[in-house]
């Protein structure tokens, strides 16, 4: 009997976290989060179950632990409410759904793969996305749910300092879970709180297909964390996946091909990537990206640092 191919590889935002700006509480909490979203993830890929059905319960898992900045633990945005942003795509049949600017439904995951499986569309926008859920009977919960007290000093402190940037320090990302299981198939999933103290709806790189979020069976499945703007202006997962399709290119050789092109308009963030050959890879040009991985051979790692 042969090993299971099976892979899955999550992460939890890529930033300026090191050994000394990160407490030892706070690293702990990270990790044991990582975890238990490896764990969710593991059970249904270990059973042979799908890949799309992993990488959503790796990010609820995520989205429901507060050490991240997805579902409960999400940043404010500049006026102090909370807007939840979230993508899945299946790499079999490219299907994907989307929802941007959430306020209510728990996991924003889940409502996005709602949309995928249960409407005729792919992106959905606030007060149509959170009607959308209530339809659906996805679990609702009072906004304050998803408010901690930390995220509210760090959007008093970034509005003290006046510079006009938001989120300078990048210190919480996007969560997010690419996934093979035994079919062969690939799947990614994103989710977010955005930046600390965004603006005027803005809308990152997370819900849209192609920049934040992307999986194809014939190349790879993506799910990036980062600067936003940046990850759009490249169409980064579609990118990466691109270029394994078309050129051939190892994952490793793609990402870092698309890294290059973020890293010289100024973006910075991360990628996580596998392909249906089982292989995978993580990308980050940040100090720090939290990370994890597990395996059909028995592998598992759980990181944070660059040096890790």
């Amino acid at each position: 009997m042969t090993t299971p191919n099976w892979t899955l590889v999550i992460h939890g935002g890529a930033g300026s976290m090191s050994r000394t700006n990160l407490s030892a509480q706070d690293d702990a909490a990270a990790r044991a989060g990582l975890s238990n979203a490896l764990d969710a993830g593991e059970a249904i890929l270990a059973a042979g179950g799908s890949a799309l059905d992993a990488v959503e319960a790796a990010v609820r898992v995520l989205e429901d632990d507060p050490a991240f900045n997805a579902g409960r633990g999400s940043v404010f945005t500049f006026e102090g409410a909370i807007e939840l942003d979230a993508a899945v795509m299946d790499g079999a049949t490219r299907d994907a759904g989307a929802v941007t600017g959430v306020t209510r439904t728990r996991n924003p995951v889940s409502l996005a793969r709602a949309v995928m499986e249960k409407s005729p569309h792919v992106l959905l926008s606030r007060e149509g996305a959170d009607g959308f859920s209530v339809e659906q009977q996805l679990e609702q919960v009072d906004p304050e749910w998803f408010a901690i007290p930390e995220r509210r000093r760090q959007l008093e402190e970034m509005k003290a300092r006046k510079s006009g940037a938001f989120d300078i320090d990048m210190k919480y990302g996007t969560v997010g879970a690419v996934a093979l299981d035994v079919h062969g198939h690939v799947a990614a999933a994103t989710s977010t709180g955005g930046l600390t103290g965004k603006r005027w709806g803005r809308i990152g790189d997370s819900p849209i297909i192609g920049a934040g979020t992307y999986a194809d069976d014939r190349s790879c499945a993506v799910s990036s964390t980062g600067a936003g703007e940046f990850f759009i202006r490249a169409g980064a997962a579609h990118e990466i996946c691109a270029r394994v399709r078309m050129l051939g290119e190892t994952l490793e050789q793609a990402g870092q091909a698309v890294f290059a092109e973020i890293k010289a308009m100024g973006g910075v963030g991360g990628v996580i990537i596998t392909g249906p050959s089982g292989e995978s890879a993580w990308i980050f040009n940040t100090p720090a990206m939290y990370r994890g991985k597990a395996s059909g051979s028995g592998e598992r790692r759980v990181a944070i640092y660059g040096d890790e």
